[in-house]
């Protein structure tokens, strides 16, 4: 249910924000976050080559309706987008993949942790068994942070430059088990 996307966080640091689900009407905000994105982060947060993104990504990063993925934006109290997350649901359903970007000018504030930590357990309530992240060899900060954060590090079979963190989550007793054929409804 997106309406459990929403939520405040407060940093280690004592740093505010406010996290919802993205909208369509998100694009351009979600755009212009994207202009305080170094390049090698578009890089590491798409695993690609590019340099900017494009109009074709931004439309699936604010889609409401993809009963498969929820995107996160996380808010500052100015209002200013800090960071951008996506959870996908697997095609098992047990398991789901998140990828996060934060901010140039809002690293190091503790922002990723809260994100990351919303996430997992905006997943563990949907009953997902594990949650992974697909990430560059060369992302030291993100895989550091996800170690810290007890997933463990596995080499992906089909790329050397790639490692895959997995982190198995604590299953609600009270969520029903879930799988592939109720999906379309677990993220909306």
């Amino acid at each position: 249910m997106l309406e459990d996307t929403d939520d405040d966080l407060t940093t280690r640091t004592g740093f505010r924000f406010h996290v919802r689900h993205a909208t369509p009407q998100d694009e351009a905000i979600v755009a212009e976050f994207f202009t305080h994105v170094t390049p090698e982060d578009i890089r590491f947060r798409f695993l690609s080559g590019m340099k900017t993104v494009s109009h074709e990504r931004l439309l699936e990063m604010t889609r409401a309706d993809d009963p498969q993925v929820v995107n996160f934006l996380a808010f500052a109290p100015n209002e200013a987008l800090l960071a951008v997350a996506m959870l996908a649901a697997g095609e098992d359903a047990q398991r789901g993949e998140v990828a996060l970007t934060i901010r140039n000018d809002f690293k190091h504030q503790g922002i990723s942790w809260e994100m990351l930590a919303h996430i997992c357990r905006y997943a563990e309530r949907h009953n997902f068994k594990s949650i992974e992240s697909l990430e560059s060899r060369a992302n030291h900060a993100a895989i550091d942070l996800e170690r810290d954060m007890e997933f463990q590090v596995f080499d992906d079979e089909d790329d050397p430059t790639v490692v895959v963190l997995r982190r198995d989550l604590k299953l609600q007793p009270d969520a029903a088990p879930i799988d592939g054929s109720e999906v379309s409804h677990i993220l909306r």
